[in-house]
């Protein structure tokens, strides 16, 4: 840690002081959280981002489309629209925010999409509006306490467990170490492929799950390359010497990490979080693809950054460039696979709306 982040540390124990009085007024009953008689899974964190949430909750629709009717409700982050929006087809970044339009854009009419800043409003708009709806995960919902999931999932990056964090300005949490307490599931993310037993113990002794809580391990599994734009036979050179990867992700050094085994250079541009491309960042990325003295390159970002291209009006300057995107999905740990899958599967089916 810098020097200079110990003048934030006052900045945080304020910060910590106005959200440990928020949990104890919830904790106390003045402020109330909502149950529902029907499957809610809530899928958060205690950072800021980066966790990995959006695979996290494809995985969960993945796994849960065969045999329920689910939905899906956001905040809608990054949205110029306000209140409830069921998202469709027809909707843009704007409507709905980047995470809802890449659930739309994956999915189509296979689940239900919606936004809400008031999550319980939300459900109940959702509710009200399909009765045949037999789940609702709730992305990013970790600190809304105003609804009480029925199954509550907590991610941490491998590479910065909360434990291991401090609250913001000095780090990277958003709420208290203590939050934890409430999940019923902790899944520990973006870990290597093949995890030693003693890494395993290591952790768990570290995250210390209470009687309640499972942990799991899962890690990040990258799909084939697939063209956003340009024409539709502009292939993948086979020798290929430079990539140009651009994102608007929380942290994209996993990425970076799996990127740069696949070429000799690696040319990163990093935005903030769910940055809204302006034309000077489309020419940036331009001028950084041509001013790579090599034909054998291409450029590459995240489904999630195209979601946000195509509301862009200056996307057009990327028109006719080698422009992909990674798919990226979460798997969990082969030991950890059955026992979690059943654990999300048992608990809908006991708690199905239409049971």
């Amino acid at each position: 840690m810098g020097y200079w982040k110990i003048l934030l540390f006052p900045f945080a124990w304020f910060y910590g002081l106005v959200v440990r009085i928020r949990h104890w007024l919830f904790n106390t009953g003045i402020l109330s959280s909502e149950y529902f008689p029907m499957p809610i899974i809530g899928v958060g964190n205690l950072s800021v981002g980066g966790t990995g949430k959006t695979p996290v909750v494809e995985y969960l629709i993945n796994l849960l489309l065969p045999s329920c009717q689910i939905a899906v409700l956001s905040r809608g982050y990054g949205r110029k629209t306000s209140g409830f929006v069921m998202g469709n087809q027809f909707s843009r970044h704007a409507d709905v925010g980047d995470e809802p339009m890449q659930y739309i854009h994956k999915f189509g009419n296979k689940i239900a999409v919606a936004v809400d800043e008031k999550r319980v409003h939300g459900i109940h708009s959702m509710m009200e509006n399909n009765g045949s709806l037999e789940v609702i995960v709730l992305d990013d919902a970790f600190q809304h306490r105003y609804v009480k999931p029925g199954l509550s999932i907590l991610l941490t990056d491998y590479h910065k467990l909360y434990k291991e964090d401090y609250l913001f300005p000095v780090g990277t949490l958003r709420d208290i170490v203590k939050a934890s307490n409430r999940a019923d599931v902790i899944l520990v993310n973006k870990v290597p492929k093949v995890l030693s037993p003693i890494t395993r113990k290591r952790i768990t002794a570290l995250l210390q799950p209470l009687d309640h809580q499972k942990i799991f391990f899962s890690y990040l599994k990258y799909g084939n390359l697939i063209p956003v734009n340009g024409p539709a036979d502009y292939g993948i050179p086979k020798n290929l010497s430079a990539i140009v990867l651009f994102s608007g992700i929380a942290n994209s050094y996993p990425l970076q990490e799996y990127l740069n085994t696949k070429c000799r250079e690696l040319h990163v541009i990093d935005f903030r979080d769910h940055h809204v491309y302006q034309k000077k960042d489309i020419e940036r990325i331009r001028k950084t693809f041509e001013n790579i003295f090599t034909r054998s390159k291409i450029i590459i970002t995240t489904e999630k950054d195209v979601m946000r291209l195509m509301d862009s009006p200056y996307f057009s300057i990327l028109n006719n460039f080698p422009l992909f995107y990674l798919p990226v999905r979460v798997k969990l740990n082969k030991d950890d696979e059955t026992e979690f899958n059943n654990l999300i599967l048992n608990y809908v089916e006991q708690n199905r709306r239409n049971r």
